[in-house]
């Protein structure tokens, strides 16, 4: 993605667009200038990437041997909560965020921006709801991948310190709420909950979680 109109673009940049072998599209300034911090300049090219859509039917992470961890945030209500768990999923090693239902788009400016970076790291795909997640860990567990669905819930489950996550792991998570709601609940294996003296929103709740399962694993290479 690269800048339309003046200034003419730097030579760096007329190389880029000339080499990178993939298709580029041109944003006017005004757009390229939403995807900047406010105290940068306008960008002359925002990212050189292959666009790959999984779809959620086709999305098969991990091996047996190497239990994957997937993040799903349910409704996400703002785009830079959502850029910063996909930062947190990317940054602790998940295969995957999947969001379910409607709320903000990852490719909004502000998710961009505060993903940075991660969004283009790790896929994140789209679900309508809890079926097509219990459909995915059952098709995991068809390719011999234990995998069960852990639900986030400050108002009930294991404590976080004492749960096993040596299996693969969908963790899911409300969006900025205390609870998970019913519907998700029913489709758990599991609850567990962060010990706090108050909550956590989806992102610093999604990281502790993260930490927590890559710890284990650690200990258990």
């Amino acid at each position: 993605m690269y800048r339309l109109g003046a200034p003419e673009p730097t030579e760096w940049a007329r190389e880029v667009l000339e080499t990178s072998g993939v298709p580029s599209v041109g944003l006017v300034p005004e757009v390229m200038a939403e995807l900047a911090e406010p105290s940068e300049p306008v960008p002359e090219l925002v990212a050189v990437a292959i666009s790959r859509r999984i779809e959620l039917d086709d999305f098969a992470p991990g091996t047996p041997a190497q239990p994957p961890t997937v993040v799903v945030v349910d409704r996400p209500g703002a785009p830079a909560r959502l850029g910063a768990l996909i930062r947190s999923a990317a940054a602790f090693g998940a295969s995957g965020v999947i969001v379910t239902g409607s709320g903000a788009d990852h490719y909004d400016p502000q998710s961009v921006r505060a993903s940075d970076g991660a969004l283009f790291a790790v896929p994140v795909l789209r679900a309508s709801g809890p079926a097509q997640l219990t459909a995915f860990r059952d098709r995991q567990r068809a390719r011999g991948i234990g995998t069960r669905i852990v639900g986030g819930d400050d108002h009930g489950g294991i404590a976080l310190d004492e749960f096993e996550f040596g299996d693969a792991t969908v963790l899911v998570l409300g969006d900025d709420s205390e609870s998970l709601a019913p519907a998700w609940q029913q489709v758990c294996d599991e609850l567990v909950c962060v010990p706090t003296d108050g909550s956590l929103g989806s992102p610093s709740a999604a990281a502790v979680v993260l930490y927590e399962i890559s710890r284990q694993r650690r200990a258990l290479r």
